[in-house]
């Protein structure tokens, strides 16, 4: 065994509480290394340990370098001591406490979770479970009223550089609503809508005024209240790490200098005369003069900002914010910053920007979530062909262990941003779009459509990704691509546990890729035996495959969709032909050892999930690049609502 690979603290991610009595215990250990291990645990207050009682931990998953062993331990008392019984593939038993590793069942040093604190839970919004969310670049979604159109708009649709002004605008979105609603939407997301310079709006020169080419103060609360009215929830984009260069505070900066009253505000001014030419004060990124860094450790700054905070939240009933920069910005004010926000609206939601591991922001005291790019980054790998199918698992595994089961669920995945090339550009193909759709719309914690992706919107770099939603019907619309989204977004809002429920991985071997998707979280103390969930299947290949089921009554929700699978066998309703591409009847032909190897594998493991079941009577056929989103037959009648 690999002692030195051994690793548990009693904090997250390793230890947290699942409810209000209940403990969340989490071990890695070196991926093959263990055989068995159990936890022994107790009231810390009683007396004596010996009379502790044991709890199997179960082997959770691997990363090809550690794997994950967990259990959710009783806490009655809401406080626990508890150390761990190990034993590795090579005989070797050792005990693990707090005190360090023990030949034999250690007297103390244990591990001690003090008291489960209803004040210290991290709880998400309650209304999180179901929604999908929508992010719009407002200049570049809908004009809804070209009569804002400020000087120098140009051509719908042309091609985007750094200073185009396309004319989307408030009236533009509420005009689409009904749009968002249909195709599953439950809350939007804007970039920054208030008075600024440019077309993306980052620079802020006013925190407290719509930008009139977008509208006024009142149309941004009638969008609102009519988002309200559909059951989509609404998030502004707080820009709070800078300013813009046009912001009245800076500009007195600029106009007085070291006499300024506002001199203390930004961060590192280093002469005086401010000189933007020169560049001579702290900026968002390297010498950006229009956007200079704000101090949050100011008290000054900090009020005015989190009244910012509360403002619009308060005055136009918005839903939460997502914070730009956020990594950049001084832990203490984030924490001010959620108690501001949650005492207007208990059930607000606060978004992250962070690209990396995020926990420093995730433990309940400041962020409820973060725009989720390592998952993008795993996910894209996968689907242009850097890594393969088991890998892809594998890295899956390890961002499913980096946070507490709470924090994960709140997770905002994505696969394109205004920040990032689009989805359907850097897969190269309508058919791995759709691949990049079912496995967004399918995953734990919250999927993110970028405007667009869901008709297939091309786009390179910022600001090529920024490109107008091709609303006109004479321009490019992948309406094949529109379908498969609406269809995964009524999947998703009915059956809200894809956000919490467990992810077990079928199959990940070469092309294939199958996980299970069941209703009862991972982390729950107890799950049913014979739970019934989703079976997704996606063949990255060029090959088609065949795969085996076990028999029941399967039926492909995607079936008319894109590249849907065929089933064949027993007691089976075939998935329509209408709108997949057939495979000329060469399916299986070129199936080769491994998909063979693959098809039985995976009907022995979905036959686990219904004991009883002999395998081999059902057939799911994919076409190159084909998908499938099966279920019991009861549970398409679900999603039709």
């Amino acid at each position: 065994m690999q002692l030195a690979a051994l690793q548990h603290r009693c904090t997250v991610p390793f230890a947290y509480p699942v409810g209000d009595g209940h403990l969340r215990v989490i071990l890695k250990a070196a991926d093959g290394d263990l055989a068995a291990a159990e936890c022994i645990f107790g009231d810390r207050y009683a007396w004596p340990p010996s009379e502790d009682a044991p709890l199997p931990l179960a082997r959770l998953g691997g990363d090809g370098v550690h794997e994950y062993w967990g259990a959710t331990l009783p806490a009655p008392q809401r406080r626990v001591r508890y150390r761990f019984r190990l034993e590795g593939r090579d005989g070797t038993v050792v005990w693990l406490a707090e005190s360090g590793l023990h030949d034999a069942p250690p007297d103390g040093g244990f591990f001690q979770y003090a008291y489960i604190h209803r004040a210290d839970r991290f709880r998400q919004p309650d209304w999180l479970r179901e929604a999908v969310f929508y992010q719009i670049f407002p200049d570049r979604f809908c004009n809804g009223d070209p009569a804002n159109d400020p000087p120098g708009t140009g051509p719908w649709g042309e091609r985007p550089t750094p200073r185009y002004l396309a004319g989307g605008d408030l009236a533009g979105i509420r005009a689409r609503l009904d749009y968002l609603a249909d195709l599953g939407v439950g809350c939007i997301y804007t970039t920054p809508v208030f008075r600024s310079p440019s077309n993306h709006k980052y620079d802020t020169a006013d925190y407290y005024q719509v930008d009139p080419a977008f509208g006024t103060n009142e149309e941004l609360v009638g969008l609102v209240a009519a988002a309200h009215e559909r059951g989509i929830r609404f998030l502004l984009d707080a820009v709070f790490n800078h300013s813009g260069a046009l912001w009245p505070p800076f500009q007195d900066v600029l106009a007085r200098g070291a006499d300024s009253p506002y001199r203390d505000w930004f961060y590192d001014l280093r002469s005086f005369p401010v000189d933007p030419e020169a560049c001579n004060y702290e900026t968002f990124a390297n010498h950006v003069p229009t956007m200079p860094k704000l101090d949050t450790g100011n008290r000054d700054v900090a009020a005015y900002l989190l009244e910012v905070a509360e403002h619009w939240p308060r005055e136009a009933g918005v839903d939460g914010w997502r914070l730009d920069v956020a990594n950049e910005v001084d832990h203490r004010f984030w924490r001010a910053f959620r108690d501001r926000v949650k005492g207007v609206n208990p059930e607000a939601f606060i978004l992250g920007e962070v690209w990396h591991d995020a926990l420093d922001w995730l433990g309940g005291d400041q962020f409820d979530s973060v725009m989720d790019y390592p998952w993008r980054d795993a996910t894209l790998a996968w689907l242009t062909g850097r890594i393969d199918a088991r890998d892809y698992d594998r890295w899956l595994t390890r961002l499913r262990f980096r946070y507490t089961a709470e924090a994960a669920r709140g997770l905002v995945r994505l696969l394109s941003t205004h920040d990032t090339p689009r989805v359907r550009t850097v897969v190269g193909s309508r058919e791995r779009a759709a691949q990049a759709a079912v496995l967004l719309l399918t995953c734990e914690g919250v999927p993110m459509i970028f405007y667009g992706d869901e008709v297939g919107l091309e786009g390179g770099d910022d600001p090529d990704c920024r490109r107008c939603y091709p609303w006109n019907d004479e321009e490019p619309r992948d309406l094949g691509l529109l379908s498969l989204y609406r269809r995964l977004g009524r999947i998703r809002r009915a059956l809200p546990w894809l956000n919490d429920g467990a992810w077990q991985t079928v199959l990940a071997e070469g092309d294939l890729l199958a996980y299970l998707r069941l209703p009862t979280p991972l982390h729950a103390p107890e799950r049913p035996a014979g739970e019934e969930g989703l079976l997704v299947v996606l063949n990255g290949g060029t090959d088609s495959v065949e795969l085996a089921l076990p028999p029941g009554d399967w039926v492909d929700l995607l079936a008319g969709e894109m590249q849907t699978g065929r089933l064949e066998g027993a007691g089976q309703r075939a998935a329509a032909k209408a709108g997949r591409r057939e495979d000329g009847g060469k399916s299986g032909q070129n199936t080769g050892r491994a998909a063979r190897h693959a098809a039985e594998q995976l009907s022995d493991h979905v036959a686990l999930q219904a004991p009883g079941r002999a395998p081999g009577t059902v057939t799911l056929r994919l076409p190159p690049l084909g998908l499938a989103v099966l279920a019991p037959a009861w549970m398409e009648e679900v999603v039709k609502g």
